[in-house]
């Protein structure tokens, strides 16, 4: 204890200034300079806390620590040098040295140790090397990808093509087949060759209108079918397909529709809404062979952001949900991931061309709406379908009517335009068994000669979209200006953008998707010339 005393005694030690003779000019230098110094020693730990604090992933964090407390007592030795030019106590001072030179000396042995791990630490030019390979490598992987890409889009390319071949070719081996029987037996005619006749027409007629129902499907799937939306009663309409839909999935499957009740309304192109809807149904009855219960049932649904940021093409909002559910077979996963792909179908060969859900898929794409798949094996499938909400404008539900009466004309004129011959001669030889004048053209060009010379005998144009030169609107709107009460019907198997716009049918446009029966075509054109 005595030796404690005697070391912080303060009464036995005169202070530093009195060796600086009190002179003012060195006690300001010596203080001025103590001070800068402790007050750099004393903001360094500092920079280093926030950097570890802000950094915890730096390696050797524990390195920095013990800098810091190793700089930090230096500050105070600087800081004792000013107080014991008035104060002589060396006692502490000594001891803060003391502390100084434990904390230099642990500072110095942890870091030898750890040099060889230093000089590892890659230089700037080394990084800036790395980088440069990184990037180069960057450039690889995504060169790779792309490669991937289009062999994967050449797959699919392939496949659908394949697809499409095989199905065509069956559907013209029934088109022709019948057309050499028919052929044939009006070359050698006897008592049954009209049966015989007829019969072929009619299985020709019908691989066509299947090649046609194909087309169809192919252009909902890429997005390019023309779609006429109106407001539509989901409720009602798929009411009104409920005998149609208990013949497509027979006796063995109960169907059960559960609607909404204070459903909202949608906008939708109502025709093929329902061929999306029976596609699924179809669907549904096969995978349930041997019977089984189908669940069509349709409710309000809202969207979040957090599943519209799980599903990207899908937008928060308001949406009308149609659910179909059935209790059969089921998918996995990996197959519930192809199911919407064209040409992909779990069906034996033969017995389904795997353009059901393609069409579905495609077509509720080209509307803005949504659709998901949820099945398991052994316990069925649920396919989804979200459209959006309509606000504001009240609905008609209309079912298209396939059995249409053959409309006759009163010698009304009407110029056809077509590029192609075979169809151009088809319907004016339909037209003129139907009582109207023909005037026809192979392209707009013509057509305005034709129309200049006979504007008063022309009642309605009858227009491809698709021609070499001007297309069908392009000269529709310039009849429109000599003629403003001009009827104008467009059809075409493809419109590309000239009546079509975000895959929806231009506002006041009439217009028949090729290929036209004879039926659809006099309606649609007695209808226009009743305005």
């Amino acid at each position: 204890m005595e030796f404690l005393r005697t070391f912080f005694d303060t009464t036995l030690f005169s202070p530093h200034g009195i060796c600086l003779l009190w002179e003012p000019q060195l006690l300001l230098v010596h203080v001025v300079s103590d001070a800068l110094i402790a007050t750099a020693y004393f903001s360094i730990p500092v920079v280093l806390t926030i950097f570890v604090r802000k950094r915890s992933d730096v390696d050797f964090g524990w390195l920095f620590w013990a800098f810091a407390i190793f700089i930090f007592a230096c500050g105070l030795t600087h800081v004792m040098s000013i107080y014991t030019l008035w104060v002589p106590i060396y006692g502490i001072e000594g001891v803060v040295k003391f502390l100084t030179a434990l904390a230099s000396v642990a500072t110095a042995i942890l870091l030898w140790p750890l040099l060889p791990k230093l000089l590892q630490i890659p230089s700037p030019s080394q990084l800036r090397h790395a980088y440069v390979l990184l990037e180069a490598e960057a450039e690889q992987r995504k060169e790779a990808e792309h490669m991937l890409r289009q062999a994967q889009k050449m797959e699919a390319v392939g496949q659908l093509t394949g697809g499409v071949a095989h199905d065509f070719n069956n559907l013209l081996m029934v088109v022709l087949g019948n057309l050499e029987l028919g052929r044939r037996e009006i070359m050698g005619w006897t008592d049954r060759s009209q049966e015989n006749v007829i019969r072929y027409l009619d299985s020709a007629r019908d691989g066509a209108k299947k090649a046609a129902k194909l087309t169809e499907r192919l252009l909902a799937f890429a997005r390019r079918q023309p779609l006429d939306p109106k407001p539509i009663r989901a409720n009602e309409l798929i009411a009104g397909m409920s005998d149609l839909l208990h013949r497509a999935v027979g006796e063995n499957i109960e169907i059960q529709f559960v609607g909404a009740a204070g459903l909202w309304t949608t906008e939708a192109d109502a025709s093929q809404l329902e061929s999306a809807l029976l596609n699924l149904v179809i669907n549904a009855r096969d995978a349930m062979p041997t019977g089984g219960k189908l669940t069509i049932e349709t409710a309000n649904a809202f969207i979040d952001e957090q599943y519209s940021e799980a599903n990207a093409e899908v937008a928060v909002g308001q949406y009308i949900l149609i659910s179909v559910t059935d209790n059969g077979k089921g998918m996995d996963a990996s197959t519930a991931e192809k199911a919407f792909e064209p040409f992909f179908s779990t069906k034996e060969p033969g017995q389904g061309t795997g353009l059901g859900l393609s069409q579905v898929y495609g077509f509720v794409k080209q509307s803005g709406e949504h659709a998901k798949i949820y099945s398991e094996l052994a316990y069925g499938t649920t396919v989804k379908l979200y459209l959006p909400r309509l606000i504001g404008v009240s609905a008609k539900v209309s079912r298209t009517n396939d059995a249409i009466e053959l409309a006759i004309g009163n010698q009304e004129g009407i110029l056809v335009v077509e590029d192609d011959t075979d169809v151009r001669n088809y319907v004016c030889e339909t037209l003129d068994d139907l009582n109207y004048r023909t005037f026809a053209a192979e392209n707009a060009d013509a057509a305005e000669a034709i129309f200049n010379q006979n504007k008063d005998r022309i009642d309605l144009l009858l227009t491809d979209v698709v021609m070499p030169g001007r297309n069908g609107r392009e000269l529709s709107l310039s009849l429109l200006k000599v003629k403003p009460d001009l009827q104008v019907l467009f059809m075409t198997g493809y419109s590309r953008n000239a009546i079509v716009h975000q895959g929806r049918l231009d506002k006041n446009v009439d217009f028949l998707q090729k290929p036209v029966t004879q039926a659809r075509l006099a309606s649609k054109i007695r209808s226009l010339l009743d305005r």
